[in-house]
């Protein structure tokens, strides 16, 4: 354990974070290949190493990358269709939310804190004063993915999601999850398991007043839902909702000794 942790802080220490560059394709692409089950095209990578809208970090050793975090920062407005109920509804359309497209880390440098820190890297980026209108941070992650899932609940990242069907793995389709952490004072929409999330958030700084503006934007939320009542949408919502509680209630329960084998 002692010689792990020793280790650890030796590789920490010589770690460099610096901006994906449009000469990291090569690189960038052979890790890709061999991390994920997804097959991105050419454009993909010359946009998350040239596109401002993206926010593409390496963790480099030496000259070598040994991990990335690719991140687009968008206005809410733009995210995909099953995404667009992560805010509460008081907020805009042009509220920016940030979606992390990949995180990886070579596989010999795996639990030794390495997509922590592009992580922590990430988020105190965003919620640094000039970035303070994004109000969520959100990635998709496949069901089967406990490693991942892990760790990003171990960082108060909140399920908010069951997607089936959403992957498509080598022409096989998989079922997936979405989870956010809100940053910034962002709020999630009123929901069934709306008692749990104030409970969650109550852990952060500023929960009082977090809570008392949830509390009244699910007041005026309450106040919309019932005025444009469906009563042939209620299974589907009570599924989404049921299943996200019972996710809570499991992931409560498992052991907590559980490790994430790329931290």
């Amino acid at each position: 354990m002692t010689q792990t942790l020793t280790q650890t802080f030796t590789i920490q220490r010589e770690v460099q974070l610096r901006f994906l560059l449009p000469t990291d394709i090569p690189e960038i692409k052979s890790l890709c290949s061999e991390w994920f089950p997804i097959e991105y095209p050419t454009t993909w990578y010359e946009d998350i190493t040239s596109n401002p809208n993206y926010h593409s970090l390496a963790a480099t050793y030496g000259s070598k990358i040994i991990g990335i975090l690719v991140c687009e920062i968008q206005p809410f407005s733009k995210c995909n269709r099953e995404d667009t109920d992560m805010l509460a509804t008081k907020y805009l359309k042009t509220t920016q939310v940030a979606y992390i497209l990949s995180l990886g880390v070579v596989k010999d440098f795996r639990r030794h804190g390495i997509a922590s820190l592009l992580l922590d890297n990430l988020i105190s980026y965003l919620t640094s004063g000039a970035h303070d209108s994004c109000k969520a941070v959100y990635l998709h992650v496949l069901t089967t993915n406990t490693t991942a899932i892990r760790f990003y609940e171990r960082r108060k990242f909140v399920l908010h999601n069951y997607l089936p069907y959403y992957y498509s793995i080598h022409g096989t389709p998989q079922d997936g999850f979405s989870y956010v952490l809100y940053i910034n004072g962002g709020q999630p929409p009123w929901t069934i398991i709306y008692p749990f999330l104030i409970k969650s958030i109550s852990k952060h700084p500023g929960s009082i007043i977090t809570s008392i503006d949830l509390l009244t934007d699910y007041t005026k939320y309450l106040g919309g839902v019932l005025s444009r009542f469906q009563p042939c949408l209620l299974p589907k919502r009570l599924f989404q909702s049921t299943y996200k509680l019972w996710r809570r209630i499991m992931y409560g329960a498992a052991n907590t000794a559980h490790q994430v084998c790329y931290s």
